[in-house]
């Protein structure tokens, strides 16, 4: 299982990395004004829709069911079973467009409020969010190519699809003098990468001789329990997405560039997120519900165990790194061209308090794995509605005294209120089994994170001493490439050390 997670993980971070590049080139070219703030509005709208209705809805009803399909052998009944998923999924996502495209001022609206006061700003986002649209239906059903894959497990096709998303961004920025503004060249980006992407999870599905076909809908037994789960998995997904929809509404009622400012930020936020909390999600669902279908629990909780201490001692450097240099890492990544000091100042407060969230956004998708591979969505759905309700509260409480950052802090808060739960009655149902391996795990990573904090607070004043101080542009880039160095060494090599004096190790199954 291990070794699927890195596999996962790889393409991801290749996703991450090209798409920390598009966002490089798009803060020089656009910086966090009013052109970029109406293209974030633009790029989250869709993205917004596809993590509810698509990647976390679906995959957690889908999955499951199409998994059960397979193991029990009934090939052709997964197959049909398919066949009918994926043209009601296609049937919703027509309706959808066409209802939406001419009703796309009312929507801008809904989420970004405080644009009206801007009519620019506004008139803007709406001409973009057309644009862009329209990738929800072709990510839709990625999505399910993707769950039918990972079901097989044909993880790298569908990892690496989110590549094409950032390369076809590169390529209309680079064109961007075609259009009227760089913002309407990476709408456009947006909008052919989703037909790519939708061709590339096409190929992979033929090749693997599992594309499903266009079939009439029938309410057999099969879908009627696919339309059960899916519907407190729409609401229960739909928790940290709201919170987002929350975010970009307060934050179009604050000064220009809060939106970006949160944007930038989550970007950061989101690279260890989506390399290794979504890695190990992907893969840990299907292994779950086979083991547990087969009546192996002991070892549905032990790869848990493994892909939850797996998960938290790649991102724990994250989390510190967030919390102790921001500001470092957002002058380093972003300041030059259009995007000001100001704007890194702004944006690094804001990651500072996601740096916080981040171990339990990550450790989340392991314990959720406990209810969807029992085709429990309801529980979830209670957790994730309880932790809306936390970070709204406290959205509305902390922005006033601390603007942008208090949106991110209540973020953070509520994503901790969302484990806990999750935990707790997992623990009580017997659905989860955490024993001594994760425990030392957590306990070594817990001393490395100390070291590594040590290094980062204290070493960025040597660091800065090291590089010469008329290097043109490059300075804080060197100055956080030394720091990165020595903090993956001393974290890494002090890990490995504490994990072989505990007698323990990653096995690559």
């Amino acid at each position: 299982m291990i070794r699927s997670i890195l596999s996962v993980g790889g393409w991801t971070l290749v996703s991450r990395v090209t798409g920390f590049a598009r966002d490089v080139v798009m803060a020089a070219v656009m910086g966090a004004g009013p052109m970029a703030d109406a293209f974030v509005v633009a790029f989250r709208l869709p993205n917004h829709f596809r993590a509810i209705f698509g990647e976390g809805a679906f995959n957690t009803a889908f999955v499951p069911a199409y998994a059960g399909l397979a193991e029990a052998g009934a090939s052709g009944a997964a197959h049909h079973f398919a066949d009918r998923v994926f043209t009601l999924m296609l049937i919703v996502q027509l309706v959808l467009l066409n209802l939406a495209l001419p009703a796309m001022p009312w929507v801008v609206h809904a989420l970004a409020p405080g644009f009206a006061e801007d009519g620019e700003r506004f008139q803007l986002a709406v001409a973009l969010t057309r644009i862009t649209f329209p990738y929800l239906l072709f990510m839709t059903l990625v999505t399910l190519l993707s769950g039918i894959l990972n079901a097989h497990r044909h993880f790298a096709v569908a990892a690496g699809a989110p590549v094409l998303l950032n390369l076809a961004m590169l390529a209309a920025l680079s064109l961007s003098f075609l259009f009227p503004n760089a913002a309407y060249a990476a709408a456009w980006g947006v909008a052919v990468s989703g037909v790519l992407q939708f061709g590339l999870l096409w190929w992979g599905c033929r090749r693997a001789r599992v594309m499903p076909d266009l079939a009439v809908p029938r309410a057999d037994p099969a879908l009627k329990r696919f339309f059960a789960v899916l519907g407190p998995a729409v609401i229960g997904s739909a928790g940290f997405q709201i919170a987002a929809f929350a975010d970009t509404i307060i934050a179009s009622w604050l000064p220009t560039g809060a939106v970006s400012a949160l944007y930038y930020a989550d970007r950061l936020y989101q690279l260890p997120f989506g390399v290794i909390a979504i890695a190990a999600g992907t893969v840990l669902l299907p292994e779950m519900s086979r083991r547990i279908a087969s009546g192996d629990v002991a070892g549905a909780h032990a790869a848990q165990n493994r892909a939850a201490g797996f998960s938290l001692a790649l991102s724990a450097p994250f989390t510190v790194a967030f919390l102790t240099i921001p500001g470092l890492i957002m002058a380093a990544l972003f300041q030059r061209g259009a995007f000001s000091a100001e704007d890194a100042s702004r944006a690094a407060s804001v990651l500072a308090a996601y740096g916080f969230a981040l171990p339990a956004v990550v450790l989340v998708r392991s314990a959720v794995a406990s209810f969807y591979a029992r085709q429990d969505t309801k529980t979830p759905l209670w957790a994730s509605l309880t932790a809306i309700a936390v970070n709204v509260a406290l959205k509305l409480w902390l922005t006033g005294p601390y603007g942008v950052t208090g949106l991110a802090l209540a973020t953070a808060v509520s994503q901790w209120v969302n484990l806990l739960i999750l935990v707790v009655l997992a623990k009580r149902r017997d659905w989860t089994a955490p024993g001594r391996t994760l425990g030392l795990t957590v306990a070594g990573v817990g001393i490395a994170c100390l070291a590594l904090a040590g290094v980062a607070v204290y070493g960025q004043g040597l660091a800065e001493a090291l590089v010469p101080a008329a290097l043109p542009h490059g300075r804080e880039i060197a100055v956080l490439a030394l720091l990165g160095l020595a903090g993956a060494m001393v974290y890494g090599g002090l890990l490995a050390g504490l994990l072989h004096l505990f007698g323990l190790r990653l096995r690559r199954a």
